[in-house]
């Protein structure tokens, strides 16, 4: 890092840091009490920082890593600043350290960027700087800095997994990877996703050794054709049923290995995934969650993905293949028909914005969610556009843990859609100035909004009075 970026990068983050801490004290004077998941995260917090280990909310379905790392935290800063009583584990301080996760996952996401795009000389320091800016507010995970949630954290473990991962420090990936584990259990396709990097990145190089033999078949692995993709597939099974190969890849990817293994262990023992509160979190194949999130891709990388240009190329890629494009159309008609699933705190919660989307979009008529197909297909085409600089092997890898990620969940919520959003945004290249600007201010827009409607439109319920607010 050059002495002009790094100065640039501290001013960035410690302005970022400075009005984070200013809209944190807004939030913590206008809902001091706990607030949604809170009444459970907090009070569980606090039974750890009394030394009450063995005391477990039922209704809480992640592991206790928020509650073990707070306790950590806390209890050493309360010794060294003298405070005692309440104060130590109370609401204001437990929300403090997700403030502390956001600075740490604008740094990590900074290092990633830098990493990731290393090899791309045209990009300046004030891009990247830029671009760790606006995905450290990126609203959804932006908001819940605020609350004592579990995604600053998770997130924070996950991207710093993924920077060792990418800098081959594989054992401390996998180390960080079972602290995010501890986090969200589903954090586990992320340290699949480590591996498979590992795995994609051999491949690859198999692969481009494959492609100097057959010169004359002028095969690429980045084509994107059907033909193509056949090969490819053809190639990647040839290799993988080898024991040698097998072997060569264990080597590389124990670390995850072992920890995938502890996961499935954990699996057996819990029977099941979830702890707590299993009623309400049911595993199923929901297809249309893959929808969902290519259409909140295509909102919040509408610069990127929505553009004069891709939408021009997109109708003479439809024209060019009006079978395959028909075919896809079918079947995303038929799993939106067969495995639509509406999870009853969607329809019962109008504090949430999904409430909202699904009453004013998906339930106006019957038909909404099949019109939607065209719009679908769109998003994933030019998705899937966007990461066409990465090799085959990595797409295929990470569409397959999209899919691990989104498709069991049930229920339709943005926060799970935060970390596959960070790693397809991370991934993909980087924009002209103008348009990384503009998705800047569009964030900030959402983040104005957002907190605005949560801090000052409250509302209450007939049979309650407590004080109701909007959020993510």
């Amino acid at each position: 890092m050059e002495r002009a970026e790094a100065y640039g990068f501290s001013g960035a983050m410690s302005g970022a840091f400075l009005l984070s801490c200013l809209l944190f004290a807004a939030v913590s004077r206008r809902q001091r009490g706990p607030y949604m998941d809170e009444v459970f995260h907090v009070p569980q917090a606090q039974a750890y920082c009394q030394g009450r280990f063995l005391q477990w909310d039922p209704m809480i379905t992640t592991l206790p890593g928020l509650y073990l790392l707070s306790v950590g935290v806390a209890k050493p800063a309360a010794w060294l600043l003298g405070w005692t009583g309440d104060v130590v584990c109370s609401v204001g301080m437990l929300r403090f350290i997700n403030l502390l996760f956001s600075a740490g996952n604008f740094y990590l996401l900074y290092l990633l960027l830098f990493k990731i795009h290393q090899k791309n000389k045209a990009v300046s320091g004030f891009q990247r700087i830029l671009a760790a800016l606006t995905l450290a507010v990126f609203p959804t995970l932006y908001f819940f800095t605020f609350l004592y949630y579990t995604d600053p954290g998770s997130v924070f473990f996950t991207l710093f997994s993924y920077l060792m991962c990418l800098y081959g420090n594989h054992k401390t990936s996998a180390l960080l990877g079972f602290c995010g584990f501890m986090f969200r259990q589903t954090n586990i396709v992320w340290t699949v996703f480590c591996a498979g990097n590992v795995v994609a990145e051999r491949l690859n190089e198999v692969w481009k050794i494959e492609l100097q033999k057959k010169k004359d078949e002028k095969i690429s692995s980045r084509k994107g054709s059907f033909s193509d993709l056949a090969r490819i597939l053809q190639f990647l099974v040839k290799y993988l049923i080898s024991p040698k190969n097998l072997v060569t890849l264990t080597a590389l990817t124990w670390p995850y290995i072992m920890l995938v293994s502890l996961f499935f262990v954990f699996v057996f023992i819990n029977d099941g995934i979830v702890v707590g509160d299993r009623s309400s979190h049911e595993a199923c194949l929901h297809f249309p969650q893959l929808f969902y999130f290519l259409s909140f891709t295509g909102f919040f990388s509408f610069p990127h993905l929505l553009t004069p240009a891709k939408i021009r190329k997109f109708l003479l890629s439809f024209r060019k293949h009006p079978v395959q494009y028909s075919l896809i159309t079918v079947i995303s008609l038929f799993l939106i028909w067969k495995f639509t699933y509406v999870h009853k705190y969607l329809l019962a919660d109008n504090r949430h914005y999904t409430f909202y989307v699904w009453r004013k979009v998906f339930q106006r008529h019957e038909l909404v969610k099949y019109l939607l197909v065209p719009l679908y297909i769109f998003a994933g085409w030019s998705f899937a556009d966007t990461l066409k600089s990465k090799s085959i092997f990595w797409i295929l890898m990470y569409s397959v843990c999209l899919l691990a990620v989104t498709v069991p969940q049930k229920l339709l919520e943005f926060r799970y859609f935060i970390l596959p959003f960070l790693i397809y945004r991370l991934n993909i290249p980087f924009l002209s100035l103008y348009r990384q600007l503009l998705e800047l201010a569009f964030y900030i827009l959402v983040n104005a909004v957002t907190f605005y409607l949560f801090l000052n439109r409250t509302f209450r319920w007939e049979n309650s009075d407590e004080v109701q607010r909007f959020m993510w």
